[in-house]
């Protein structure tokens, strides 16, 4: 199962490391807007930590004969999903480290013109300002914004994890091939 999990998790991990770092400049320059920014993220996710399924499909068919309870299938899946989410996590320290460092100011800027934009009254921006602001300086502090990154892609990393370890079960008895 260690072999599975750690070769799943490892690439998981850096296909949506590497989505993730590719995108980041586009949204700096404004060519990608926040909003999109985090369809691409979640999208990038998904596909990323589709490699759940793969890697528990391959721990069924190799590993254990072709049966597997959907408690093992969910191990299998939701150790994958955590190695994909450390790497992550650590990548987004990475560029947070490396970047101009302005994430969260960019990021205030452009909720607040939507925010405008969509007709928010002048509280409603300054109230948001301050609350944007109140983040930002939790973010500053490295371990509540890597536990902040994390939450990010392990909830999609538990949703495969169940859809996988669902459709993929079987006991000694099933004669079907997934």
């Amino acid at each position: 199962m260690k072999k599975v999990v750690l070769t799943f998790g490892l690439i998981a991990g850096l296909i949506v490391t590497a989505l993730m770092l590719a995108s980041m400049p586009l949204m700096g320059d404004g060519t990608i807007s926040f909003e999109n920014g985090e369809l691409l993220g979640y999208t990038s996710m998904i596909i990323a930590l589709s490699l759940i399924y793969f890697g528990v499909r391959s721990f069924r068919d190799n590993h254990n004969g072709g049966v597997l309870s959907f408690g093992k299938g969910f191990q299998v899946g939701i150790l994958i999903a955590a190695i994909a989410a450390v790497i992550y996590a650590f990548g987004w320290e990475v560029y947070v480290n490396t970047s101009s460092g302005d994430f969260m100011e960019q990021y205030t800027e452009q909720y607040l013109q939507q925010m405008e934009k969509e007709g928010a009254t002048t509280t409603e921006l300054d109230e948001m300002k301050v609350e944007m602001d109140s983040m930002a300086e939790m973010y500053k502090n490295p371990l509540i914004r890597f536990g902040m990154t994390l939450m990010e892609i392990v909830p999609v990393g538990l949703i495969i994890t169940l859809l996988s370890a669902f459709l993929l079960k079987r006991n000694e008895s099933d004669d079907r091939t997934t």
